[in-house]
């Protein structure tokens, strides 16, 4: 088991006391010190297995939710346990094992060190900690409550991680499906379709309408299939330059929420996680026209971000939160009556976290619904076509034995 130094002074008495102890992370070794009575100041890799760790180089990896997670957790065990900021730091940078995270938590270490604040350090890191985190680390250090904070972001961070897992996997399965089947109908109509053209072209025989109507399919694909693949190219980048523009992006969100099937899955993973960033944002004291301004920003849909600017409007010039929400058209009226009720009765922040829960089981509830349906439609869809370009394609073969068995 890894062994660790630490300086220490004991809370009862007031010396400070050194030693060795083992434990399988320094988090876990502080927890054990803290149990014991002590007020941890530095804890540290023993020299023999810091010799054998600094060889190991640290892998540059993208930066994933996941690994904001487990630094927000440890981070908020060594400030519970009383650990300088800066110690703290510098053990998450040494520990971290992906390289990209590990010279940004140094870097922060660094700015600490020269006088920033913690919320000013990691400001300075827009793409790793976003508003919304930045915001709640300030709330955090201005209330003394930093390791509260950090809890609630993990916590947060798991949730929104937790619904980023279950979009991909309802979208993956579909999307795989269809490529596969598009590309088999793409090579059957290159490839196979004028193999049994040349056949047809023997046979002194006038051909059915399906296999006229196929091989003429296949004719029109072979001579514009170089303009077809440069079509889809130009078409896609047009397509993703159009959703880059502000209107562009929502028209795109508004055509997302009402598209048959999985519209109802992206609202609900919408309101999922409007509420959810409200919430935490309201709990950890952060102010209300702030938090919508934060809510709105990370909302990730353009329709839902400004029915939220709408609500930061109303709210400016003294109105409630339900109005504007319920004339959004995002929102049912279920959830716009919750919320008014949560207004009104000072509990919204409680009201908003069982809107979340609620939700994001009808997440879970969605994705495994929508799973089971598009698996029978894809398939149906498969049989039809495929199995339409085959019959078309032995027609003239039973047309033909018909004709010699006469």
């Amino acid at each position: 088991m890894p062994s660790f130094e630490y300086s220490a002074r004991d809370r009862s008495s007031g010396k400070t006391v050194q030693g060795i102890i083992e434990a399988v992370s320094q988090v876990e070794g502080l927890g054990i010190l803290k149990d014991r009575g002590l007020l941890v100041t530095s804890i540290n890799e023993s020299r023999s297995r810091r010799k054998s760790t600094a060889n190991k180089r640290k892998k540059k990896k993208r930066i994933t939710i996941d690994d904001k997670v487990l630094f927000s957790r440890q981070m908020a065990t060594m400030v519970n346990a009383g650990l300088p900021l800066i110690e703290g730091l510098s053990i998450l940078g040494e520990n971290i094992e992906n390289g990209s995270f590990a010279a940004v938590i140094n870097q922060i270490k660094s700015d600490v060190e020269g006088g920033d604040t913690l919320t000013d350090a990691m400001a300075k890191h827009p793409r790793v900690f976003d508003t919304l985190y930045v915001n709640l680390i300030r709330a955090g250090e201005a209330a003394g409550m930093l390791d509260q904070i950090l809890l609630q972001l993990s916590t947060y961070l798991e949730k929104a991680s937790s619904l980023q897992r279950k979009i991909k996997s309802a979208m993956i399965y579909p999307s795989v499906i269809v490529s596969v089947a598009v590309a088999v109908v793409t090579l059957l109509l290159i490839k196979v379709v004028p193999i049994f053209a040349e056949i047809f072209d023997s046979f002194d025989a006038e051909l059915p309408a399906p296999t006229k109507l196929m091989i003429g399919a296949s004719e029109f694909l072979q001579a514009n299939f170089l303009y077809f693949l440069i079509g889809g190219v130009v078409g896609g980048f047009l397509f993703k330059q159009y959703i880059r523009t502000e209107q562009g992006r929502f028209q795109f969100d508004k055509a997302l929420l009402k598209f048959p099937i999985i519209g109802e899955l992206f609202q609900k993973v919408a309101i999922a996680k409007f509420t959810r960033t409200f919430s935490t944002l309201l709990r950890s004291g952060v102010n209300i026209i702030v938090s919508l301004e934060i809510v709105a920003k990370s909302s990730g849909n353009k329709v839902v971000e400004k029915a939220v600017f709408n609500v930061r409007d109303s709210i400016k010039e003294g109105e409630s939160i339900a109005t504007p929400l319920k004339e959004a058209d995002v929102f049912p009226s279920m959830v716009v009556r919750m919320i008014d009720i949560g207004e009104r009765t000072g509990a919204l922040d409680e009201m908003l976290i069982k809107i979340a829960d609620y939700y994001e089981e009808q997440v879970d509830i969605a994705v495994a619904g929508l799973t089971s349906l598009m698996e029978p439609l894809i398939i149906c869809f498969l049989g039809v076509v495929v199995g339409g370009i085959v019959i078309s394609m032995f027609l003239p073969m039973f047309q033909l034995g018909s004709i010699v068995g006469h």
